[in-house]
């Protein structure tokens, strides 16, 4: 797994904190991820500075607690850009943020799949 994209450590750590509950644990993060990236890209169409603010600072904060530390990065990034209010440099922001989330739900579901469904 790419320690860039997502660490292992990380993921190895919340593996023995969180046991037989491990793999809900990565199916909630890609679920709950999916419905950020949904608020992000509203937020922007909307130019709702605070609801994008809002939705970064969680996403930051779910990315940064599973290890995916480039994109929490992003996300941070989006979220200062947020609470100044320039949300016209924002696109490129939510579109680095869509790129890397593409990437870290290949390697959580690939992470997922070394455990059985019950």
């Amino acid at each position: 797994m790419s320690d860039n994209h997502l660490d292992r450590d990380v993921l190895n750590t919340l593996l023995d904190i969180m046991e037989d509950e491990y793999p809900v644990l990565l199916d909630t993060f890609v679920t709950d991820s999916e419905e950020r990236l949904r608020l992000l890209k509203t937020a922007e169409h909307d130019g709702d500075a605070q609801a994008m603010r809002r939705a970064a600072h969680s996403f930051k904060g779910s990315c940064s607690n599973m290890g995916a530390k480039v994109l929490a990065d992003s996300c941070r990034d989006l979220e200062e850009l947020a609470r100044r209010g320039d949300l016209a440099e924002s696109a490129p922001l939510v579109e680095r943020i869509e790129r890397e989330f593409a990437i870290v739900r290949i390697l959580v579901k690939s992470e997922r799949q070394r455990f059985p469904t019950r």
